[in-house]
C-alpha cells in the first residue's frame, strides 16, 4: 500500500476528506491537518508536507487549499519538494512524467470533487519518465 502525506487548510478540508475516503483502500494517509473548516493559515500545512518529505516520513503528498496556489508555494520553499498545482488530469500526468512532482496541490474552489479525484488518481498512477528530464529535475532541487 502506498504511503502518502495529506494536508489542507480550512478551504480544502472537505476535498481532503473526499480524497481520503476515495483512496483509503489504496493509500495509507498520514494526515497532517487541518481537521475542520475553522480558519487556519495555509503556510503551516504546506510546510508540514514539506517537512514530512525532508524527514523521509513519506516520499510524496497532497495539499489542498482554496486555490492550491498558496499551499504549493509554502511547500515549494523546500528544495526536496516539487509541488505541482494541477487543475486537470493532463497537468497531473505531465507533472509526474516530466517534473517528477512529489506533491500534488489542488484548489478546492477551482476544481469540482469528481475532477479532483481523477487528478489524484492520475498523480498516483503516473510514473516519472526520467531520462532527458533528469538534469532539469535536478536543477529544481538545487539551492540558489
Amino acid at each position: 500500500m502506498q504511503k502518502l502525506a495529506i494536508a489542507c487548510d480550512h478551504g480544502g478540508y472537505e476535498l481532503k476528506k473526499a480524497i481520503k475516503h476515495r483512496f483509503k483502500s489504496r493509500v495509507e494517509f498520514i494526515d497532517l491537518g487541518t481537521n475542520s473548516t475553522a480558519s487556519v493559515d495555509y503556510p503551516e500545512f504546506g510546510k508540514a508536507i514539506a517537512r514530512a518529505i525532508v524527514k523521509k516520513n513519506v516520499i510524496s503528498g497532497i495539499v489542498v487549499c482554496g486555490s492550491g496556489i498558496g499551499i504549493s508555494i509554502a511547500a515549494n520553499r523546500y528544495p526536496e519538494v516539487r509541488a505541482a498545482n494541477c487543475l486537470d488530469v493532463n497537468m497531473a500526468s505531465l507533472a509526474r512524467q516530466h517534473n517528477n512532482a512529489n506533491v500534488l496541490a489542488l484548489g478546492a474552489r477551482l476544481v469540482d470533487e469528481a475532477t479532483a479525484l481523477e487528478i489524484v488518481k492520475t498523480f498516483l498512477t503516473t510514473e516519472y519518465e526520467g531520462g532527458r528530464h533528469d538534469a532539469r529535475v535536478q536543477q529544481l532541487s538545487e539551492n540558489l
